[in-house]
């Protein structure tokens, strides 16, 4: 039986919530999609060195790269705000009734994040979704952070599935690679700006939204 595993942020839950923090700081609210792709590459240089550090760490000082950039002080108040603005972002419009899609096709449905397991369950919480999942996951509990394999093996364990019987639902091209390339399958949601990676795996679902994903996944994996 398929088990599909959903990252959290992007693919369920939306950060443009965060705009108008970014727009406080830097008048500029699109210094926000800046702010986590620098998160992203921080994560994966630490990764990639094996150098563990928490997402939120990572969230923090890409704050303060960013700011050096744009000539702007920031202090642990500005950081502290931007954590508490993570913990309550809403889900995407198209989550909701997906998961409940999911659920009532008989689909097992857990999620697997980068950020701490404290963070990742009250996001969850937070968002209206924790009676849709059985499961919150953390890369912090395998002490890798995705695309490691890792995560998703640990996501496997955890469930009690193979690799195989695993499907990770992403909005990025980095982390469907990652399952894919540990053994699992995925599909990819393609969320305005997201696009997949040429040079790296190719899923066997992709969809413009959450909705259609599902729809393919109910399709293609019913069990």
């Amino acid at each position: 039986m398929t088990v599909c595993v959903f990252d959290v942020n992007e693919t369920l839950l939306d950060l443009s919530a965060l705009d108008d923090e970014f727009e406080r700081l830097f008048g500029d609210r699109g210094v926000r999609a800046s702010w986590f792709g620098q998160m992203l590459q921080s994560a994966l240089v630490a990764t990639v060195t094996e150098r563990y550090v928490t997402f939120g760490e990572l969230g923090v000082a890409a704050l303060h790269m960013v700011a050096e950039r744009h000539g702007v002080a920031v202090d642990e108040n500005d950081g502290r705000r931007l954590a508490a603005g993570m913990r309550t972002l809403p889900p995407h419009p198209d989550v909701t009734e997906s998961l409940k899609t999911l659920r009532a096709a008989g689909f097992r449905t857990a999620a697997l994040t980068n950020s701490t397991l404290e963070v990742a369950t009250a996001q969850i919480a937070n968002a209206g979704l924790s009676e849709l999942f059985e499961e919150v996951l953390s890369a912090d509990q395998a002490r890798r952070l995705k695309p490691a394999p890792e995560p998703y093996a640990l996501a496997a364990d955890r469930l009690g599935v193979g690799l195989p019987d695993l499907r990770l639902i992403a909005a990025h091209a980095w982390d469907v690679t990652g399952a894919i390339r540990a053994g699992a399958r995925a599909a990819f949601v393609a969320r305005p700006g997201m696009v997949l990676d040429p040079s790296g795996e190719t899923p066997d679902i992709v969809g413009a939204d959450l909705a259609e994903v599902t729809a393919a996944i109910v399709a293609n994996d019913r069990p």
